[in-house]
């Protein structure tokens, strides 16, 4: 089987998308800053973290926060809920507010989000899962899109079932992570049984689990047949990765020093001084490990813990720029 390269554009609907490679959505990880960051370093299509439905429409303040889209088009918002009401009121707050794209979780196996019957335990009750995506879709103009898993468990592998149904019910993209809810995030993502849900398909499908470089992105598709990827946690601490993958230069060392001095910055902005210091602390490891992983452990918990800003950018900086290679000492 023969696949376009994945710097080839594809379309969701009406939608074009640049290229194959697509930043996933992770809560509290892809919040504006890093889809920003991620865009501008050629992501073929970056989603927003999971907006909680109901809370939307409820005005609360953190899922407004969490569906602006500022300099990124085509801007896609990832909805979360049980409630076919709340779904279609929360779509149409999301294509009023720039949404071009919709998506609908039915993958995510947190227990807070389950607990509430969202998220990938939406397969349990395939019925009660079309109710919401023929609300949504009845609901916006926008495409629709819905991200699933391969089920709930390995006796209930329902996927291409409820991709089928989702494509007749109006989905114009399915995107699978090759793991039942029960595995969470461990062992191996299953590339092969992503193939069973493209064989029941005709719009487009995105494979995502593992994937990491480059050589992940060909091995899954070719082993699935999707049309394009979707990269997760192999874009923490390196938001310019998706465009590597996608066939863009990898920055130099450097230029990866200043992204993620211009990260810290922009969370602090976006979230506000005190609430940026604690989202930015993961981040700040995240790039030490992809970036600097010889740095002194020292070194890093002391940068994971300073509260003044213009230490935390010198210190990150001398870090990834390698102050610290080829066997240096940390200073008396």
């Amino acid at each position: 089987m023969s696949l376009p390269d994945l710097a080839v554009p594809f379309r969701i609907g009406s939608v074009e998308i640049r290229n194959r490679v697509v930043l996933a959505p992770m809560s509290g990880v892809t919040d504006l800053p890093f889809r920003q960051l991620a865009w501008r370093y050629g992501a073929g299509l970056v989603v927003t973290e999971m907006v909680a439905s109901r809370e939307l429409a409820h005005n609360r303040g953190e899922s407004w926060e969490r569906l602006k889209g500022t300099g990124i088009s085509p801007h896609m918002v990832q909805l979360a809920g049980r409630e076919a009401h709340w779904m279609a009121e929360a779509a149409r707050i999301a294509e009023a507010n720039g949404a071009d794209i919709i998506d609908i979780n039915m993958g995510c196996p947190a227990k807070k989000v389950i607990g509430g019957y969202s998220g990938s335990a939406l397969m349990r009750d395939p019925d009660h899962a079309l109710s919401l995506i023929d609300a949504v879709v009845a609901a916006v103009s926008v495409p629709v899109t819905v991200k699933m898993r391969l089920g709930w468990d390995e006796q209930t592998l329902n996927a291409p079932h409820i991709a089928e149904r989702a494509e007749q019910a109006g989905a114009q993209l399915i995107t699978i992570h090759g793991r039942t809810r029960m595995q969470f995030y461990e062992g191996k993502a299953d590339w092969d049984a992503i193939a069973r849900v493209r064989e029941v398909l005709t719009i487009p499908l995105i494979a995502n689990g593992d994937v990491q470089d480059a050589a992940d992105a060909d091995e899954i598709r070719r082993r699935s047949g999707a049309d394009a990827v979707m990269i997760g946690r192999g874009a923490q601490g390196r938001p310019w990765h998706l465009g590597v993958v996608a066939g863009c230069a990898e920055p130099g060392r450097d230029e990866k020093a200043a992204v993620a001095c211009e990260h810290y910055t922009m969370m602090l902005s976006f979230y506000g001084r005190e609430a940026g210091l604690r989202h930015a602390r993961k981040h700040l490891g995240w790039y030490i490990d992809r970036v600097a992983p010889g740095a002194p452990a020292s070194k890093k918990a002391e940068l994971m813990t300073e509260t003044n800003t213009d230490i935390v950018l010198r210190s990150l900086r001398e870090i990834l720029e390698g102050a610290f290679d080829d066997g240096r000492k940390e200073a008396a």
